[in-house]
């Protein structure tokens, strides 16, 4: 009987899912307020086909745990360590000033002063699953967009452990309190301890069981690695999402990254679905019927606290505005941690159930709106860039004279390079780049390089684009350089575009983006060790010369279908 039940559940959440997330992706809301409507209509409080919302949503959390791996897998310590500033700083700044306001704001309301701590800064947890989720789905993780929001979130998820802590010592607990130094301690050599059998045990372990040639296995393996790291860190009381990120950055450099992201999305992508649909189903409507005016107030507060606090921590980072709207509306509601929080705080009796119900609801309701703050947020950003005529590029740029320029876009290490031979053989080009370190330093050695967006209009516009014999892009980034490409071909039709591609795979994408012919460093890589190799061997430096010439035009061909 419970197995008929179960497998019922089952039934409904995947027919709730594939009816209805399809038609919210059409009308262009996005999937996750499809996963929330779908499971509004089949919980508790729509046609009640499933009643048992709690235990839903602790399997769902594993979406959470699934996520915070992927995200740790493409990124790796040093470009974390980059972002310290950012995490420190705008991370910190947006807890500390959103949960004490939101904490004054709750004693005014005639709140307890130890309750109205927890309120304020259960609050002012974002929720990770849908701030990452929607970067994810728009390939913006690597954006400003997409670096200021991770940063924020990853603040907030290291400090639902320290927050923690704090409800068990406003509760008084003596048990849990006097043990408080020891959890961290415990803490810090478990994260110790998981980052050295990463590096010296678990490449070996992975290594084995690839050359079982057993992708079951392999995959099995690769969930053992996330729900043991996410099993460790909580049983030291830290969070199973923070235990998941970490086992994702020790495998960032591993040889099977690529295949474990592989094995893991679609065990990402279904919980989190669930963890979604599950958040829909919590939604209690009996209680928004009764208190519609109070509950539609509250949670207006929380989502202008949260826009407030944010948009002024952005600015006073230095974030232009476009962003930093994009950013505090994407960030605005409360998360899935805040469901933890209250809910330690009803168990060691900081909060009645009454008030915990309201609280869930409340988050609740700001995470469904959360997919319309996006929408509306990136809506502004586009605003705002066609409306304001910046000027952060010199708009005093000298033209070089004639018909014949190049334009290279990016002047980092290969674009320098190209400036170098483009100088050589007396061609006239102008070189852009957004990093205004790279541009003072071209500046400097005698290079014509200028600081601006190459993805705006009026930057290549004032470069003489539109004259220019052809544009150059050496930027590194593969979504930036495919954007590039599209964005520059869509305004000069005619001129030609070469790109610098990751490998062969990246190359078609540039080249179905409009790129005349883009370069693939893993080819260019591979011809120059083909003939060191050919000439070692023996064979002229013609016949090499021809055979290398020959791969690369068979090479270049297929990328043009041709």
């Amino acid at each position: 009987m419970p197995e008929t039940i179960y497998l019922t559940h089952i039934l409904f959440l995947l027919a709730a899912a594939v009816l209805t997330v399809p038609i919210f992706q059409r009308l262009g809301l996005g999937s996750m307020l499809g996963y929330l409507s779908a499971g509004a209509i089949i919980g508790p409080w729509g046609f009640g086909f499933i009643n048992q919302v709690e235990e839903i949503r602790h399997i769902a959390e594993f979406g959470v745990v699934f996520l915070l791996f992927i995200i740790g897998i493409e990124l790796n310590f040093t470009r974390l360590l980059a972002m310290k500033r950012m995490v420190l700083g705008l991370g910190l700044s947006q807890l500390i000033a959103t949960g004490s306001i939101l904490a004054g704001l709750a004693l005014l309301l005639g709140m307890p002063k130890d309750t109205a701590i927890i309120i304020g800064f259960g609050f002012a947890l974002s929720s990770t699953a849908f701030g990452l989720q929607t970067l994810t789905e728009k390939n913006e993780l690597g954006s400003v967009t997409g670096r200021t929001s991770f940063s924020i979130l990853l603040l907030q998820d290291l400090a639902v452990v320290p927050l923690l802590t704090l409800v068990s010592f406003l509760a008084h607990d003596i048990s849990i309190a006097g043990s408080g130094g020891l959890a961290f301690l415990q803490g810090f050599l478990v994260i110790a301890a998981v980052i050295l059998a990463g590096r010296f045990i678990l490449t070996p372990a992975l290594r084995l069981v690839a050359a079982s040639h057993n992708a079951e296995v392999f995959i099995a393996a690769a969930v053992l690695v996330v729900l043991g790291t996410a099993w460790l860190m909580e049983s030291v009381g830290l969070s199973m999402a923070l235990g998941a990120f970490l086992a994702g950055l020790i495998l960032a450099d591993s040889h099977y990254r690529h295949q474990i992201v592989a094995d893991i999305q679609p065990f990402r992508g279904l919980l989190l679905g669930l963890f979604f649909m599950s958040v829909g189903m919590s939604v209690d409507f009996s209680l928004l019927i009764q208190k519609p005016l109070l509950i539609a107030g509250l949670v207006g507060t929380l989502l202008m606290v949260k826009i407030i606090v944010i948009l002024c921590v952005c600015k006073i980072a230095r974030i232009n505005n476009g962003t930093s709207i994009r950013v505090s509306m994407l960030l605005s509601q409360s998360g899935e941690f805040g469901f933890v929080l209250f809910g330690l705080a009803v168990t060691v009796g900081l909060m009645d159930m009454a008030l915990f119900q309201m609280l869930t609801l409340i988050i609740a309701m700001s995470m469904v709106s959360a997919p319309f703050m996006a929408i509306a947020g990136e809506h502004i950003e586009r605003r705002l860039r066609k409306r304001k005529k910046q000027t952060s590029f010199d708009g005093n740029i000298t033209q070089p004279k004639g018909e014949h320029f190049i334009i290279l876009v990016g002047f980092g290490r290969v674009g320098k390079r190209v400036a170098k031979i483009l100088d050589a053989g007396s061609v006239p080009y102008l070189a852009l780049d957004n990093d205004p370190h790279l541009v003072t330093k071209g500046q400097a050695d005698g290079f014509p390089v200028i600081y601006g967006d190459a993805s705006r209009y009026d930057v290549l516009n004032a470069m003489g684009a539109a004259r220019a014999s052809a544009i150059v892009v050496t930027i590194d980034k593969v979504m930036v350089v495919e954007r590039l490409v599209h964005i520059i071909r869509s305004r000069y039709p005619k001129t030609p575009i070469y790109a610098r591609g990751r490998d062969k795979d990246h190359c078609e994408k540039l080249h179905k983006a409009g790129a005349t012919i883009p370069v693939s460093e893993t080819l260019e890589a591979s011809l120059k060790l083909g003939g060191a190799a050919l000439a070692v061997s023996g064979v002229s430096d013609k016949e090499a010369a021809n055979l290398i010439d020959e791969f690369r035009e068979v090479y270049y061909e297929t990328l043009s279908g041709s």
